[in-house]
C-alpha cells in the first residue's frame, strides 16, 4: 500500500531515498543540491503551509534541465566544456518558482548543448528511459530534456524543467510516457537558459499529468525586461482546465511523406475516434503545405544560430575551448553552421530557411482559421536501443512532426497516449499562439478517455 505523504519533508525523503537507490541505473540526475539545505527549506515550505502564506507551487519539488542557471549549481550543458561552471545567478523561471515556494532538487541530464534528440550525447552518459526498463531493454528516453523526463517519469520529483527547440521537451516525454510542455514562442522567459538556437528555443514543464503541467506553466510564464522579446501571455485559468471544451473542430494532420510506424498511427486513429465520439467533437484532416521541408528549415537556422552562439565558448573567459572537447554531434553544428555562414553573403540557406520558416507559420495560421487545434503522434517511431547505430537522417527524423510547432512558434503538448509492446508512445496537440488554455482543457479530455 502506497504512504500517504504528508508534508514537503516527507516527500523530500522519499525522492531522494529513490534517487540514491535508482538513479545509477537511470542517470536521469548530474547533480543534487546538498541534503540539509534542501530539508532546511522544506521545512520552511511547510510550516508557510501551514500558516496559509504558501506559494502555488509549495509542497511540489522541482528538477531542472542543465542548460538552465540556478545559482550555485552546475550549469553544464552535459558538456567538458562547462562541467566546472556554477551559475552565478537564477535564471527568471527559477526565481519566479522560488518565488512561489517550489523546491528546487537538482540538475538532469541532457543532450550535449541540446545537440541530440536521444540522451545519448551527453559528456556524463546517457539517459535510460525509466518507462521502459521493464521491456527489457535499455533504450533512449528521448533528447535533448531527456534527464528531465526520465527523472518525472521513474518518481524521482514531481516536475521538471526542459527546453524545446525542435521537439526537446515533447519527444523525452512521449518516449517516458509523461506530459510536456513546448509553450508559445516568447511566453516564457529565456533569461539564464544556455540556448540552442535563439530563434527557436522555449523552456517549458515536464510533469506526471496535465494539471501539475498547466501549474508550472502558470508560474513560469510572463514578460521579463530582461529577455527583449518575451511577451505577456493570456493568463491561465487553472479552476477552469479540467472543462472539457464542446463544439471543438479537430484538424488531423496528413501524414503522407512523413515515414511514420503504422502501430503508432493506428493507435493515435484510434485516440482521437474516442475522444471525438466521447465528446462530440468534429475531425478534419488538414494538409500544412512546406511540412516536407521543415527538417531541413529547422536544421539550418539551428546550425547557424548555434555556431554564433558558441562563438563565446572559447576557454578564455569561462569553461574549456568547446572545439577540444565537445562531443561529434556539438562538433557536427559547429561545423555545419560555420559553413552556412560563409555562405551567407551571396543570400543563402539561412535567409531562405528564414523565408521558409514565416510560410511554415502562415500556413498554421490559415489552419487554425478551420480547426481548433491539430492532433498527430508526438514522434513518429519507437524509441531505439542506447547505442544502437542509426543514420544521422534517422536521428533527426525523430523530431519531424514536433519541429513544425517550433518554427511557426505555436503552443503544443505531449501527452501519453498507451504503450506499445510495453514502449510509451505520447499524442501532440498543437493550437494557435497564446491559446494554451484550450491546448491544455483538449489535452485533459484526451487524458480522461483510458
Amino acid at each position: 500500500m502506497e504512504i500517504k505523504i504528508t508534508s514537503t519533508q516527507e516527500k523530500l525523503k522519499k525522492y531522494l531515498d529513490k534517487i540514491k537507490k535508482e538513479n545509477s541505473k537511470i542517470n536521469a540526475f548530474l547533480e543534487l543540491r546538498d541534503e540539509k539545505e534542501l530539508l532546511r527549506e522544506a521545512k520552511a515550505i511547510d510550516e508557510k503551509i501551514k500558516k496559509g502564506t504558501a506559494g502555488k507551487l509549495a509542497g511540489k519539488i522541482i528538477a531542472v534541465k542543465a542548460n538552465i542557471n540556478v545559482k550555485g549549481l552546475h550549469a553544464s550543458c552535459a558538456s567538458k566544456t562547462l562541467e566546472n561552471y556554477k551559475a552565478g545567478y537564477d535564471a527568471t523561471v527559477i526565481r519566479k518558482i522560488k518565488e512561489e515556494d517550489g523546491l528546487i532538487i537538482g540538475i538532469t541530464n541532457m543532450d550535449e548543448f541540446a545537440c541530440g534528440s536521444s540522451g545519448e550525447t551527453s559528456a556524463f552518459g546517457p539517459c535510460k528511459n525509466p518507462a521502459a526498463l521493464n521491456s527489457g531493454k535499455d533504450l533512449i528516453p528521448g533528447g535533448s530534456s531527456s534527464g528531465s523526463a526520465a527523472a518525472v517519469s521513474a518518481g524521482f520529483c514531481d516536475m521538471a524543467l526542459g527546453s524545446d527547440t525542435g521537439g526537446s521537451i515533447r519527444n523525452p516525454a512521449s518516449h517516458c510516457g509523461v506530459v510536456g510542455i513546448k509553450p508559445t514562442y516568447s511566453s516564457v522567459s529565456r533569461y539564464g537558459l544556455i540556448d540552442l538556437s535563439m530563434s527557436l528555443d522555449q523552456i517549458g514543464p515536464i510533469a506526471k499529468n496535465v494539471s501539475d503541467a498547466a501549474l508550472l506553466l502558470d508560474v513560469i510564464q510572463g514578460k521579463d525586461e530582461n529577455d527583449s522579446i518575451s511577451q505577456e501571455s493570456k493568463n491561465l485559468n487553472l479552476r477552469d482546465i479540467d472543462k472539457i471544451p464542446k463544439n471543438i473542430t479537430i484538424g488531423v494532420l496528413d501524414l503522407e511523406g512523413i515515414k511514420m510506424e503504422k502501430e503508432i498511427q493506428k493507435l493515435i486513429e484510434e485516440r482521437i475516434k474516442n475522444a471525438s465520439e466521447k465528446y462530440k467533437w468534429k475531425i478534419k484532416k488538414i494538409e500544412i503545405p512546406h511540412l516536407d521541408v521543415a527538417i531541413a528549415t529547422y536544421y539550418l537556422l539551428v546550425y547557424v544560430e548555434f555556431f554564433s552562439g558558441t562563438r563565446r565558448f572559447d576557454g578564455r573567459r569561462y569553461g574549456k575551448k568547446i572545439g577540444d572537447v565537445a562531443g561529434p554531434e556539438v562538433l557536427r553544428r559547429i561545423l555545419g553552421g560555420s559553413e552556412i555562414s560563409k555562405a551567407e553573403h551571396h543570400g543563402r540557406y539561412y535567409h531562405l530557411a528564414l523565408k521558409t520558416k514565416k510560410l511554415i507559420e502562415e500556413e498554421f495560421s490559415k489552419s487554425f482559421q478551420d480547426v481548433d487545434c491539430i492532433v498527430s503522434p508526438t514522434v513518429p517511431r519507437l524509441p531505439h536501443k542506447i547505442g544502437e547505430k542509426i543514420s544521422v537522417e534517422e536521428m533527426y527524423g525523430y523530431d519531424a512532426l514536433t519541429i513544425p510547432s517550433n518554427l511557426a512558434g505555436n503552443c503544443a503538448i505531449s501527452i501519453p497516449a498507451g504503450n506499445i509492446n510495453g514502449v510509451p508512445v505520447g499524442l501532440q496537440i498543437i493550437c494557435d499562439k497564446f491559446q494554451e488554455q484550450k491546448m491544455l482543457q483538449t489535452a485533459r479530455g484526451f487524458e480522461e478517455i483510458e
